[in-house]
């Protein structure tokens, strides 16, 4: 796990400042505080930040083949390295190291930018061909590694590992895009490709980049990989229970190869306490596990992991994180570089600096939800499906949209009484639904915290269109298979992985996550919406094929997620920084909102007529990013 940096000019072969390069790569430190190196070439230069995993005195980057021709810088971890030695050896090729960077390398020469489908594993890199005089970049299939470019007004094309390397560049334009922000009080991230600034692009997962000199304009990426749509296995429910313990630990298997201490992450859900019972199988020395719980008990799942870490006498540490931690909140504005705000990138700050203190390397359970159904909402969705395929949605419009028009939003009522969202979602078609759900904000919410001139200036843009462009992928697929899908696509890389990355690497800890194997989502795929959902139980398949191997309870309860207890944070002794914060001049003075609707937003909440939790914690989040980035604009 590590840092890239480059510049590239387009048109020229001006020689690029050292210190430029420099400064960029000194922001992205802590990424790889092992080692830092750099590559140059007329109009073009390379950096590298390393965090030594595997072969830790050998493979340095940037790394130049043996004939000359290539140079590479790389983040992450190539799990089939060793197979690819092997073959390319047998074509021919040298290899002066141990490690997965020269496989990579080697792997161009033979394959060119089809390289990138001999690959197993978490992966950003950028490739300088020195005779075609073009810069190849490209990200994993899922994103779980991240990579940033743009390029500038002077015609230099610049990329990073995060995006507070471009923003050092002194020539990066800081204007944010409009359409961003719309799209971040919606869903809490940014969705890719975008960036919250104009100038800056996230590579998507599953894409390459092939830039050349004397371009005149960037190309477009290119997509060479996504999610099998059209299969779906016919297998028994027995059949894929063993086919997806065997296969799931072969991925766990593959990612336990490291040079340094590894561990994992234990939360004493279903996902993490399955690849730690997998880990345990397959080593003999103890696993070393941690865990991160709240004083506030309705969120606390400490209990279930040490029962978990009793079960496979792990080596097992925890901590607790209290409302104390909200002071973090700069500290993460600061990592994360554009807004977020998923409030447990808090606890996963705490876990990650707990894990570094003992590992270098820790598994977690990330992604199974997508894979295997197992959030509560696709119960939800699946079920909102069902009616609207009963009636059409002319008469559903006319049925549902007063009822949500006019239904209050009672956070505090029980859940069958709080059906607001499920009126708004039933007026709606499958992907206005879905989208309708996973909003922090709603349509109409949105439109009250906006101000008219920011409205404007939106004209017309909705964050529905993140959704839309996949419309045409998921025409055939099931309801639940739909709503999988747009989490990986969306919701995967923009909130679930960019929380893990920017927090691991914080703290310069490598996370690998076995579900994520993409030979696994492939098959994980197949398996039928059915046997994922089954009797209002969500992850059947996988919480099936796991009982050898876990208690009843701890598969089997209720799931409680990773979100900090904000509700009553906010109503208790943090409700003045959340005025302090929303109500700041520089805050009232942007223009993107409407103060009237920002004062009713805390109101509500500290009188409990709301749940504004969420709300108030990405305005906070903005808030904040705009005061670190930007100077508050």
């Amino acid at each position: 796990m590590c840092g890239i940096a480059g510049i590239f000019h387009l048109s020229a072969n001006h020689p690029i400042e050292p210190e430029l390069i420099v400064t960029m790569n000194d922001r992205q430190f802590h990424r790889g505080p092992d080692a830092g190196d750099y590559f140059f070439d007329p109009g073009l230069a390379l950096a590298h930040r390393r965090l030594s995993i595997i072969d830790l005195e050998g493979s340095p980057q940037p790394m130049t083949s043996a004939c000359k021709r290539v140079v590479i810088v790389f983040n992450g971890e190539i799990y089939n390295f060793k197979d690819l030695h092997k073959e390319l050896s047998a074509k021919g090729y040298c290899f002066n190291t141990q490690g997965d960077t020269e496989a990579i390398v080697n792997a161009y020469l033979e394959w060119g930018e089809d390289c990138v489908h001999h690959l197993r594993g978490m992966f950003a890199f950028a490739i300088w061909d020195r005779n075609k005089q073009q810069l190849f970049i490209a990200r994993d299939r899922l994103g779980i590694k991240p990579l940033f470019y743009s390029q500038l007004d002077d015609g230099h094309f610049i990329f990073g590992s995060e995006l507070k390397v471009l923003t050092a560049h002194p020539l990066f334009d800081k204007s944010l895009r409009d359409t961003t922000i719309e799209d971040y009080f919606t869903f809490g991230y940014i969705p890719e490709p975008y960036t919250v600034y104009q100038q800056a692009y996230k590579l998507s997962p599953g894409h390459r980049l092939l830039v050349k000199k004397n371009d005149k304009q960037l190309p477009q990426s290119q997509e060479y990989w996504d999610v099998p749509t059209q299969f779906e296995s016919t297998a028994c429910a027995a059949e894929i229970n063993e086919q997806l313990v065997e296969r799931l630990k072969e991925a766990v298997a593959m990612r336990m190869v490291a040079d340094v201490e590894l561990g994992a992450f234990l939360s004493g859900g279903v996902d993490s306490s399955g690849v730690v019972a997998l880990m345990s199988q397959l080593q003999s020395d103890p696993v070393n596990t941690c865990s991160i719980g709240f004083d506030a008990k309705a969120f606390n799942e400490t209990e279930f992991a040490r029962a978990v870490a009793a079960r496979y006498q792990t080596n097992h540490r925890e901590e607790t994180v209290s409302q104390n931690d909200f002071e973090l909140i700069d500290e993460l504005a600061l990592l994360y570089d554009e807004p977020y705000a998923d409030s447990s990138a808090m606890p996963t700050y705490r876990v990650c600096e707990l894990a570094r203190k003992h590992v270098t390397v820790a598994l977690s359970g990330d992604g199974a939800d997508e894979l295997f159904a197992g959030y509560g909402r696709y119960r939800l969705h699946n079920s909102e499906e069902k009616i609207r395929k009963l009636l059409p949605l002319g008469l559903r419009k006319t049925l549902f949209a007063p009822l949500g028009a006019i239904y209050p939003k009672m956070d505090w009522a029980p859940k069958c009484f709080r059906a607001k969202t499920t009126f708004q979602s039933m007026a709606l078609n499958t992907i206005e639904g879905y989208h309708n759900s996973m909003s922090i904000l709603r349509k109409d919410e949105r439109q009250k915290l906006f101000s008219t001139d920011f409205k404007q200036r939106l004209n017309g843009y909705s964050s529905l269109e993140v959704f839309n462009q996949y419309k045409d992928k998921v025409s055939s697929l099931d309801p639940i298979k739909t709503a999988q899908y747009l989490d990986i696509k969306t919701y995967l890389v923009g909130d679930i992985l960019t929380k893990v990355d920017r927090a691991s690497m914080a703290h310069s800890l490598e996370v690998r996550v076995p579900f994520l194997d993409h030979k696994f989502v492939e098959w994980g795929f197949t398996v039928p919406s059915h046997l994922n959902l089954k009797l209002g139980v969500g992850k059947k398949s996988l919480k099936q094929a796991l009982e050898p191997h876990l208690p009843h309870d701890i598969l089997y309860r209720k799931k409680m997620g990773f979100s900090a207890p904000l509700a009553q944070w906010f109503r208790g002794q943090l409700k003045a920084k959340v005025e302090d914060s929303l109500l700041s001049e520089h805050m009232l003075n942007t223009g993107y909102f409407n103060e009237k609707q920002l004062r009713t937003l805390i109101d509500q909440h500290s009188k409990g007529i709301r749940d504004n939790s969420a709300s108030l914690w990405s305005l906070m989040m903005f808030e904040s990013f705009l005061r670190q980035h930007v100077g508050g604009q």
